[in-house]
């Protein structure tokens, strides 16, 4: 079983995978190609995808029953210990700018006092 995940990919690159492989939802496709066939089609996902992610599932006779590869992921797939996991990325605490201006609002003056 092979699975091929695309996001903000070209519908050329899309038109292509379904010749291969059946799309069950935008952007997802699944089906059962060699491993010849697989890697050709992944080649040419990593080719085309321009400024688009790609994600390949496929069955492989490991403890998991299957691996995985990224293609320009912010989260990329690691092995720990034999098993193949996937490290997101710490995210970073956003600071605001400027603090909120000290005192009322005038809209919460409005509210008080009315016009």
């Amino acid at each position: 079983m092979t699975v091929i995940v695309l996001t903000r990919c070209p519908a050329g690159l899309r038109g292509f995978l379904t010749r291969w492989l059946m799309e069950i939802s935008p952007g997802v496709f699944i089906g059962g190609p060699s491993a010849r066939i697989r890697d050709a089609l992944w080649n040419e996902v990593q080719h085309y995808a321009d400024t688009g992610r790609a994600l390949l599932v496929y069955s492989t006779d490991n403890e998991q029953g299957f691996t995985f590869e990224t293609y320009d992921h912010k989260w990329h797939p690691i092995d720990h210990e034999g098993l193949i996991l996937i490290r997101r990325p710490r995210e970073e605490p956003t600071v605001s700018a400027a603090p909120p201006p000290p005192g009322w609002s005038k809209a919460a003056k409005r509210r008080r006092y009315g016009r």
